[in-house]
C-alpha cells in the first residue's frame, strides 16, 4: 500500500466529498476564477500554504528569540541596579547625619562626639564608594539639567550666570545612572 502524506489524503477526501455532492454538470464546469482550458494546479495552493506557514513559523522564532534576549537584558538590569532602592534611602539618612556633623562642629572640632561622628562618617561614604555610589560636585560647575535641579536663581558678582552658585542638596549618581539630582541654587549674573 501506497503512503500518501496527511495533507494530501485529507485535500483528497475533500475533493472527493465535494464532487460527491456537486450535480455532474457543475463537476464539469471550471472552477471560478480560471480560464476555460486551463487546468486547475493544486500544488500551487499548497505550495502557497507552505511558504505561509514556513514564513510565520521563521517569524514566530524570531520573536521568541528577541523576548529571550529582552528577558535576559531585563533580568540583568534588575540585578545590577538591585540596590538603587536601599541606597536611595541611605543618602537621605547621610544627608541628615551631615547636618548632625555641622552641629557638632560649631561645638568644637575637638570634642570626641565630634571625631566620632567624623569617623562614622567616613565609613559611609566608603561603603557608598564600594557600591559605586558617587556624589554630584555641583558648586562653582556649570549648571546642567540632567544632573542639577535648581532650586534657585540668584545674582553673584563673583559667580558667571548659568554656574552653579551653592548646593542646597548633595545629588549621587548610582554605577552610570542618575539616582538623585543636586539640588542647586543658580547664578543669574552681577546683581543690578
Amino acid at each position: 500500500m501506497k503512503k500518501i502524506p496527511i495533507s494530501e489524503e485529507n485535500e483528497q477526501m475533500k475533493a472527493s466529498a465535494s464532487a460527491r455532492a456537486m450535480p455532474s454538470s457543475a463537476a464539469r464546469a471550471p472552477a471560478r476564477g480560471s480560464e476555460p482550458g486551463e487546468p486547475e494546479d493544486p500544488m500551487a495552493g499548497l505550495q502557497a500554504d507552505l511558504d505561509r506557514f514556513r514564513d510565520l513559523a521563521l517569524r514566530s522564532q524570531a520573536d521568541f528569540e528577541n523576548y529571550k534576549k529582552r528577558s535576559a537584558r531585563e533580568k540583568e538590569e534588575a540585578i545590577k541596579y538591585a540596590n538603587s532602592a536601599l541606597l536611595e534611602r541611605l543618602v537621605a539618612i547621610i544627608d541628615n547625619f551631615e547636618l548632625g556633623l555641622a552641629a557638632a562642629k560649631e561645638q568644637g572640632e575637638q570634642s570626641p562626639i565630634y571625631s566620632g561622628m567624623v569617623l562614622v562618617q567616613k565609613q559611609l561614604n566608603d561603603l557608598l564608594a564600594e557600591n559605586r555610589l558617587d556624589p554630584i560636585e555641583a558648586e562653582g560647575k556649570k549648571f546642567d539639567p540632567n544632573v542639577h535641579e535648581a532650586i534657585a536663581h540668584e545674582p553673584s558678582d563673583q559667580v558667571p550666570e548659568g554656574f552653579v552658585l551653592r548646593q542646597a542638596r548633595r545629588g549621587y549618581r548610582f554605577k552610570d545612572r542618575l539616582l538623585r539630582p543636586a539640588k542647586v541654587v543658580v547664578s543669574s549674573g552681577p546683581g543690578k
